[in-house]
């Protein structure tokens, strides 16, 4: 059988490409259905999940991710072969109408095998707390920002165009089996090892007209998306406006209180938009060297955090529902020359000593302040029964800052 392609036959390098990704992307298809099976059942808020479970669903999508690079690098090279062959003629161009529709459908495989695996990159290349490529390339890619927006945007436009790729392979596969067992024609049998050709008709369809199909299917496929609320709505990621009762000393007037965890190696960064510090505060310590104190309740509801928010809100996890306030109550400490924050944490009615320093700047009536603590989320029975940190680290990094002003009487 020759390597190359002829006016009447395929070569064993473009049947090679042929069969090889169609395997992959079945195989792949298969793989995505599955692993999202999983992780819907992960991230249900009254579902355990276990060490077991977050393990298999990190495998599965580790490989379907690395399939999906494999598809991209195959789907490259196989144009690039296309672009310097001879294709073969249909067997049908004299039926203007399925002729056109078979070169839309090729149009839209070979486009789709390409932005398919490429949105999907792009998702992980965005986001964080990921499954990685099993590759020694790293997870990133250029001009790809780690981005929640973007994260979910990629998604989003992968999961269109994949249904856009089934249907075409279905429509595909219906063609070639009706040339075989409707036809008679060797359209399908030209396409298998160790079959030659087949003269193609005189007329074949040009391929301006298929293109615009295709490129019409791939807008309709988004423009649905967008009509029916797919697509993320962009929301300003800067700091969240923080208030405080009229009793403090000081009026908080902006802040972030953001926490950060391991998940699968890699940091997974999460912001409270809804809380409140009442802070009473001198610049002259009494003799103990307490400067005063504050009070921070935080809802746990208004916590963000990526793709997991809905699990982080379950019972196994901050237990939203039952418990929607978090509390920390602490006196502010000199100790040798550091400002210290000494209290206790109250997370899910679970009480626990929680000692850090504060930085902190007075500008007349200005104060700014930030801070960093690290709790073990056992310590909270938040996610017990994920014992394992690669899946899902102990130590939760809390941090806070802040811009107060001096209350007026």
């Amino acid at each position: 059988m020759p390597l190359g392609n002829s006016h009447t036959t395929y070569g064993s390098v473009t049947k090679t490409f042929h069969w090889l990704t169609a395997l992959l992307i079945l195989t792949n298809l298969g793989l995505g259905i599955w692993a999202t099976n999983i992780a819907q059942a992960i991230e249900a808020p009254d579902v355990e999940t276990t060490d077991a479970t977050v393990a298999r669903a990190t495998f599965l999508f580790s490989l379907h991710k690395t399939i999906g690079v494999t598809v991209f690098f195959v789907a490259l090279a196989r144009i690039a072969w296309a672009i310097v062959q001879p294709k073969p003629g249909l067997l049908n161009g004299d039926d203007p109408l399925e002729a056109r529709l078979a070169e839309t459908a090729h149009w839209l495989l070979y486009g789709s095998i390409v932005l398919v695996p490429l949105t999907g990159w792009v998702h992980h290349a965005a986001a964080t707390g990921f499954a990685p490529i099993w590759w020694p390339f790293g997870q990133t890619l250029p001009f790809v920002p780690k981005s929640e927006y973007v994260s979910e945007f990629a998604s989003t436009l992968h999961y269109i165009l994949q249904w856009v790729l089934i249907g075409t392979i279905v429509a595909h596969v219906a063609g070639a089996f009706k040339h075989h067992l409707i036809d008679g024609d060797a359209t399908l049998r030209r396409m298998l090892p160790g079959h030659g050709g087949a003269e193609p008709t005189a007329r074949q369809p040009g391929h301006v007209l298929p293109v615009i199909a295709a490129l019409a299917i791939w807008a309709a496929a988004l423009g649905g998306g967008v009509w029916l609320g797919w697509f993320p709505e962009r929301h300003a990621g800067a700091a969240t406006a923080a208030s405080s009762s009229a009793e403090s000393d000081w009026q908080v007037q902006s802040g972030t209180l953001a926490i950060e965890v391991m998940q699968m190696g890699s940091a997974v960064e999460g912001r409270f938009s809804d809380w409140s510090a009442d802070i009473t505060y001198d610049e002259t310590p009494d003799a103990e060297g307490r400067h005063g104190d504050v009070t921070v309740t935080i809802a746990t509801p208004s916590l963000t955090l990526g793709s997991v928010t809905e699990q982080a809100m379950g019972s196994t996890y901050l237990a939203a529902e039952t418990h929607p306030t978090a509390r920390y109550e602490a006196d502010l400490v000199d100790r040798d020359g550091t400002l210290m924050a000494l209290g206790t944490l109250t997370i899910k009615e679970q009480e626990q000593p929680l000692d850090f320093p504060v930085q902190l700047e007075i500008d007349g009536d200005t104060a700014r302040a930030s801070g960093t603590a690290v709790v073990d989320r056992r310590s909270f029975d938040i996610g017990g029964s994920v014992n394992d940190p690669s899946s899902l680290g102990f130590d939760v990094t809390i941090r806070f800052e802040l811009t107060a002003t001096r209350a007026t009487e």
